[in-house]
């Protein structure tokens, strides 16, 4: 019986895995530590082999709750742009680079001559430029994703990517092919895996997996995302204008569009998943900046002091030092958070409030770079929780304010592979 759907979300820290039924109800969840990255001068970096132990151990724990027998398909998502370069059995060569790792200067600026703006490829950690110093290690056959990797360990398969991970590297998602730029930037493109939408299905688990992980060979892998995506889907955001607030350290809002939107002046570029478009930008602003004021406790203590229907009209704009770029680019704008009021919660209402303004004048923008109308905002983060804070989002929004299904990568990567599940049973 083939009734779950298994999800792996792999990060820097540890490995999240859930189980999910045919009607997207989490069966089970189970997580894994792991050590941290490495850091060398400007360089980060991580044995894959921490990743595979400790998705043996997320595993484990996730079989104490289901038969893994009953698992019919799985993805896989991972950090947005950390590289693994493997040899022809798909053997890592040498330490993985992580998303944050700085590429050399030299393949930054050969980057930069070549790609389009709108091109995600560019900047000091851009993947494709890392990919140029990974490819120089002796045996590399193949520079593939961190996801790609982790799925390789159940199908086999180590050439394979997905459209999401493979956007940063330089994939072009409009004509859905490696561009011809990729080897004038200086890397081989013999080198880069073959790319397939996310949720197509690239092979069955191996014996060799099943035996290790008890997942059944007949269980088919499905192409995944990035950790982004996922965790954008997970809330169940399905239709265009729904969108995606994470209230974090910074302020990061996804829209689902029918339409691609690129803004390189804004960072602003598009994962594709299915026939929809994952628009995104990021603002400066966020929990970073209240963290310069107020410890989360006295935030969650002053919050209930704040009457959320009465605006304080100081118009703030808060940022943790000068310089944005969503939705306003600008790299000297200067924070705006006075006058200070002697009430800490009036004070604290004003910073909301202009996280807030921050947040609609952002979705405005998307729309004004011709994404759709916002229609609802589901919110994740660690601001997610602040009552007070969602209220006045709301009035400013102007639009609901939905309750995600879930705020983790790993059901959302479990729901891309459900109609492969479905599709197998139907034939």
């Amino acid at each position: 019986m083939s009734d779950l759907v298994l999800g792996i979300d792999v990060g820097t820290s540890g490995v999240r895995v859930a189980a999910i039924d045919m009607t997207g109800r989490i069966a089970a969840f189970a997580a894994s530590s792991m050590p941290g990255p490495l850091r060398s001068g400007q360089r980060i970096t991580q044995d894959p082999a921490v990743w595979v132990r400790a998705l043996d151990d997320a595993m484990a724990r996730l079989a104490i709750a289901v038969d893994p027998a009953r698992i019919g398909a799985l993805a896989v998502d991972g950090t947005s742009g950390t590289l693994v370069a493997v040899d022809e059995s798909g053997r890592p060569v040498t330490a993985a680079s992580l998303y944050n790792d700085l590429a050399d200067d030299a393949a930054v600026a050969a980057v930069g001559r070549v790609a389009p703006a709108s091109s995600a490829a560019h900047g000091a950690t851009s993947p494709l430029a890392r990919a140029a110093r990974l490819q120089r290690n002796a045996g590399v056959a193949r520079i593939i994703h961190q996801a790609d990797w982790i799925a390789g360990q159940f199908s086999g398969r180590f050439d394979i990517s997905d459209e999401n991970n493979a956007l940063k590297t330089g994939y072009d998602p409009l004509a859905r092919a490696w561009p011809e730029w990729v080897a004038a930037a200086g890397v081989d493109p013999g080198k880069l895996p073959a790319v397939v939408p996310a949720g197509t299905t690239t092979g069955n688990v191996t014996t060799r997996a099943a035996r290790g992980f008890g997942v059944p060979t007949r269980a088919v892998v499905v192409a995944g995302s990035t950790d982004g995506c996922a965790a954008f889907l997970a809330t169940g955001a399905d239709r265009p204008g729904q969108a995606v607030t994470s209230l974090g350290s910074t302020l990061v809002l996804k829209l689902l569009s029918a339409q691609p939107l690129f803004a390189p002046a804004y960072g602003l570029y598009s994962h594709r998943i299915g026939d929809m478009w994952l628009a995104g930008g990021a603002s400066n602003t966020g929990g970073a900046v209240l963290a310069k004021f107020f410890t989360p406790e006295a935030i969650r203590d002053i919050s209930q002091r704040i009457d959320p229907e009465v605006a304080t009209g100081l118009g703030y704009y808060p940022l943790p030092a000068p310089g944005e770029r969503f939705p306003i680019n600008d790299p000297a704008l200067a924070p705006r958070m006075t006058p200070r009021p002697t009430d800490d919660a009036v004070f604290l209402h004003a910073l909301l409030e202009g996280i807030a303004m921050i947040e609609a004048l952002g979705y405005r923008r998307l729309a004004e770079l011709g994404g759709p109308r916002l229609t609802s905002v589901a919110t994740v983060g660690g601001g997610a929780a602040n009552e007070p804070w969602n209220r006045i989002r709301a009035t400013v929004l102007g639009v609901p304010l939905r309750i995600p299904a879930s705020d983790e990568a790993a059901v959302g990567v479990a729901r891309l592979a459900l109609p492969a599940v479905g599709a197998r049973s139907s034939s």
